[in-house]
């Protein structure tokens, strides 16, 4: 085993401390910064179940190889490289076998707080080093920088899978829901997949940036004229909300066999009608992270378009603090530790 800092939570009341961790040996890649997800709020303040502590999360990794393993052959010493939100899965499922480790049957193993293969509790990014299984581990460009890429491992996946999947591009017409950390992300990358975008948020607080990143349309959900104007629009809907939301109003505003699509996960759980969804022949859906083969291509198409998150860079010692003004929407748009000052 090998020591590495860190910052974990040891209960879901306590702010997290600084610490040490015990790391398996083999493959160790230094991090360079990690980014500040909404999951790792949810997770560690047990908001999506139980898990034991202590407990580091984090799963916007991005550093550079400092070792390998004997077979490994992907990666080699001094590459750039980022790890996302899964670490391994049982590689034997139907869907694992198609590419698609994200929905391995039996489960993936998460960056954290999920069963590493040698039975521990996996710890995320929130720390000098982690080890990897070299097959889910990413290549990071070099037109990315460190603390840009880190949010593209979740915030960027996570928005860039379903806006492929459901063929957003020219000739389409996307909404996204929320302009905080995920949606920003959609806003980008929609744009630069050809597609005509509108934003609706809950105020018009950020409509100068939802123009700027690309948006062609910005509406107040807090307007009740809204809904009635947009009825019946959309081709496609991505929620990035991770609290919950009317469906049936959302809902109404796709168009003949349009989409709607959460990526945000609120705790509690969001009722539908099914005759909100027969109006229109409309689909609601719901799409978790990419695959690794899905997350590379979101990484290329990033740096071929010039796509990057707008992050606020942070000290270690402020994670605390950046968690209380995540939970107040109080960022533009994500916070990114800088792993050296843990």
């Amino acid at each position: 085993m090998t020591t590495a800092r860190a910052y974990a939570a040891t209960s879901a009341t306590e702010p997290l401390v600084p610490t040490t961790i015990e790391r398996r040996e083999v493959g160790p890649l230094d991090i360079a910064y990690s980014g500040v997800c909404h999951s790792d709020i949810h997770t560690v303040r047990g908001e999506w179940g139980p898990i034991a502590y202590p407990q580091v999360v984090g799963h916007e990794i991005v550093g550079t190889v400092t070792a390998i393993g004997a077979d490994v052959t992907r990666h080699k010493v001094g590459d750039r490289v980022g790890v996302g939100c899964m670490v391994n899965s049982c590689r034997e499922c139907v869907n694992c076998l198609a590419g698609m480790a994200n929905y391995c049957l039996k489960g993936n193993t998460q960056t954290y707080a999920s069963v590493d293969r040698d039975g521990t509790t996996t710890q995320g990014g929130y720390s000098s080093h982690v080890v990897v299984v070299e097959d889910f581990v990413l290549r990071v460009p070099e037109s990315i920088p460190y603390e840009a890429a880190a949010p593209l491992l979740c915030a960027g996946i996570t928005t860039y899978s379903p806006l492929a999947h459901w063929n957003a591009g020219p000739g389409k017409k996307v909404a996204v829901v929320g302009m905080g950390g995920l949606g920003h992300m959609a806003v980008k990358i929609a744009h630069a997949m050809g597609a005509e975008v509108t934003v609706l948020s809950q105020s018009l607080s950020k409509q100068e940036d939802g123009v700027r990143f690309g948006a062609d349309h910005y509406y107040a959900t807090s307007d009740d004229t809204t809904f009635e104007a947009l009825a019946n629009t959309f081709d496609l809907i991505v929620n990035t909300v991770s609290a919950p939301v009317d469906l049936q109003s959302y809902l109404s505003l796709l168009a003949l066999d349009g989409t709607m699509v959460n990526v945000g996960a609120p705790a509690q759980s969001l009722p539908i009608s099914v005759f909100g969804l027969m109006g229109n022949r409309r689909s609601f859906a719901a799409s978790g992270i990419g695959s690794i083969a899905e997350t590379q291509e979101m990484l290329d198409f990033c740096a071929e378009h010039n796509i990057a998150p707008e992050i606020e860079l942070i000290e270690a010692s402020a994670i605390n603090d950046a968690y209380e003004r995540v939970l107040k929407s109080d960022v533009r748009y994500r916070f990114v530790i800088d792993a050296a000052t843990i």
